[in-house]
């Protein structure tokens, strides 16, 4: 089986060599990246088994390169978990909202990395083979054998800091029992020696053959009888508290379970209230937005949307709203057309003869934006002028691509009986390109 690998993207030198050699200690091949961008250009080459993300850095943020990761069909499968020292319920929603599946704090412990492991199935999940964490205690106070099969399922896979402080509440039971069991024990024999003395001590001389005792004599073993009595007592105090100490096991068991649920419930309720206020401010977003202003660039067939002349475009027309002062949304729309064309799959397609009739096409469709990947229709150049637009302005001019529908047109296309492959191209050229829309704030 191949070693699994895994990319961490920090721009520490520092923070990177910790966490890849915990990884290395797992049998994980690592490989790093300084920045968002080096990540996107290893990601063009390289799929490793999962990323580890950091959240501040030069250029591109860590949130903005997780979004872009999710966006492309060829890496969207790829976990990715936020490594950075940002903490809260409130960032945890927003790296999970970009498409992380959670975030690794910093100040690393084995333990953390271990559980992100086996949340990112970089390693094999070994909980139903692994022992229980609850164990008995032998009379040198040192664990013996598990109790797995007393406990409840839920103990046996309970997180670590609960594990540790049921193992510290046994344990501190067992010392408990043993020093009361010790000290009733001295108590019971110290009596039976001050009882038995006197009686020592009045014994007459031995006779040469003493004869046996008449049945009815009233000579009894009564410290044995108090002996036993007092070993009954002691095994009965120490059933007690052994069955106390699994009931109190059992009450932090059932403790846990509830602060789980509650815990469920609330960040349920938490999400719902979410839900509803960015419902709400986006209605009176809505309500109150200006009228958008839409720019559009024709695409050529057989040319990339975002080709280097359309991104200098894109680029010049911000450059311009920044100096401006415009503060809004930019959002850029690819729309492929549906072009008549003639060839195969196997030789190619190219534009159909202006004169032939539209309904003989061999295909009506745009294969060549079908075949494009996500590197394609997103290339780094793009990606850094989002990054770097976005560090200029504060975040006061938001750069988006989206793709659109073919179903989206400019113009209509001619009826197929009717139409030339020339008139229903020249519908297509129009409708084949990039939708530029300006919102201002």
């Amino acid at each position: 089986m191949s070693a699994k690998r895994a990319l961490v993207v920090d721009d520490s030198k520092s923070a990177r060599v910790v966490l890849s050699r915990m990884l290395e200690r797992y049998g994980i091949e690592v490989d790093t990246a300084e920045s968002a961008e080096s990540a996107l250009d290893y990601l063009g080459r390289r799929r490793p088994d999962a990323i580890f993300m950091d959240h501040l850095m030069p250029g591109m943020d860590g949130l903005e390169a997780v979004k872009l990761i999710k966006s492309d069909p060829v890496t969207a499968t790829i976990p990715v978990m936020m490594y950075t020292s940002q903490e809260g319920e409130l960032y945890v929603g927003r790296a999970r909202a970009a498409g992380a599946v959670g975030v690794l704090p910093k100040t690393i412990k084995p333990i953390d990395v271990t559980k992100v492991l086996f949340q990112l199935k970089l390693l094999p999940d070994r909980r139903d083979r692994s022992p229980s964490a609850l164990q008995p205690v032998d009379e040198a106070g040192q664990p013996s054998a598990p109790l797995a099969a007393d406990l409840p399922e839920a103990v046996r896979v309970a997180d670590g800091r609960l594990r540790g402080v049921v193992a510290a509440l046994l344990k501190e039971q067992s010392l408990e029992l043993r020093r009361f069991i010790v000290s009733t024990l001295e108590s019971h024999s110290q009596r039976l020696v001050a009882e038995l003395r006197p009686a020592q001590q009045e014994v007459p001389e031995p006779v040469p053959v003493p004869s046996p005792p008449e049945p009815g004599s009233e000579g009894r073993p009564w410290g044995w009888i108090v002996a036993l009595a007092a070993l009954v007592v002691a095994l009965a105090v120490l059933g007690a508290l052994y069955w106390q100490s699994l009931q109190t096991a059992r009450e932090v068991e059932r403790a846990r379970a509830r602060l789980e649920m509650e815990s469920a419930s609330l960040r349920s309720t938490l999400d719902e209230v979410r839900a509803g206020r960015a419902a709400s401010v986006s209605s009176r977003l809505a309500a109150s937005a200006p009228e958008p202003r839409v720019e559009v660039i024709g695409v050529p067939y057989g040319e990339a949307p975002l080709a280097p002349e359309r991104v200098e475009a894109v680029r010049s027309l911000v450059a311009g709203l920044e100096s401006s002062g415009f503060r809004g949304t930019v959002t850029i729309e690819t729309v492929p057309g549906i072009f008549c064309l003639s060839g195969s799959v196997e030789a190619g397609y190219a534009p159909a003869s202006p004169n032939l009739p539209a309904a003989d096409c061999s295909h009506r469709g745009n294969p060549f934006d079908e075949s494009l990947t996500g590197a394609a229709r997103q290339p780094v150049a793009f990606a850094n002028l989002v990054a770097s637009l976005r560090r200029r302005t504060e975040g006061g001019i938001g750069l988006t691509l989206v793709q659109g529908s073919p179903d989206h047109t400019v113009v209509g296309y001619p009826s197929l009986e009717t139409a030339t492959a020339g008139t229903w191209n020249e519908a297509a050229s129009t409708n084949n390109r990039l939708e530029i829309t300006v919102v201002a704030r």
